[in-house]
């Protein structure tokens, strides 16, 4: 889901719908189009809806401990970090800047994720300092186990792209853990990342 992708595709989807509306309109020649009331709207705006408030919970600032491992069974490596979240806009997509350390170097990484309404999932994009390729999320939300579970789809070291299972888990309001599993070639997977959040104060 790059951002030039979602661009085109908004522009590409505003297009239609008016083209839609133009061709509606002049099915019959004879008639002439009804015209909208004077203080109709030139484009009526998308607005957040319920599923966007599971994506308010995580704005803020959050201390995580980054725990990850390179082969099932391997050493694990622990790093610090902050995550910053804020909603743009209304509220439908949530931006997230991450700072921290991998393997003793400095690491950044940025976030999009906001909720799809035709594939009823919610959806984003990642690119940190230590790659050069885009990766795409997506995933659906279970309330009753406040987990939310998908995939993370993006290029290896080698360039080729590689999905992995990911899990979200709120334990409470100031408590969240993400956890990444990776696939081995017998097609098994193990956890290669796990980060554990808490919000800070204030």
């Amino acid at each position: 889901m790059k951002p030039v992708k979602i661009v085109a595709c908004t522009a590409a989807l505003m297009v239609a719908a008016l083209l839609g509306g133009v061709a509606a309109q002049a099915v019959k020649k004879d008639e002439k189009p009804a015209k909208p009331p004077a203080d109709a709207p030139a484009f009526q705006m998308p607005q957040p809806g319920p599923e966007h408030e599971i994506l308010k919970k995580d704005v803020g600032v959050w201390d995580a401990t980054v725990e990850t491992s390179m082969e099932p069974g391997g050493q694990t490596m622990s790093s610090k970090g902050v995550e910053t979240n804020k909603l743009l806009g209304s509220g439908l997509w949530l931006v997230s800047e991450f700072k921290g350390e991998f393997a003793g170097q400095p690491f950044e990484g940025r976030g999009i994720s906001g909720y799809n309404p035709m594939k009823k999932k919610y959806v984003g994009c990642w690119v940190d300092s230590m790659s050069t390729g885009l990766s795409l999320t997506e995933s659906t939300y279970d309330p009753a186990k406040k987990t939310m579970t998908g995939s993370f789809e993006g290029p290896d070291e080698s360039g080729k792209a590689v999905k992995m299972k990911t899990v979200s888990e709120w334990k409470d309001d100031g408590t969240r853990v993400f956890s990444m599993y990776m696939p081995t070639p017998d097609g098994k997977e193990f956890m290669g990342m796990r980060i554990s959040y808490k919000r800070k104060a204030g």
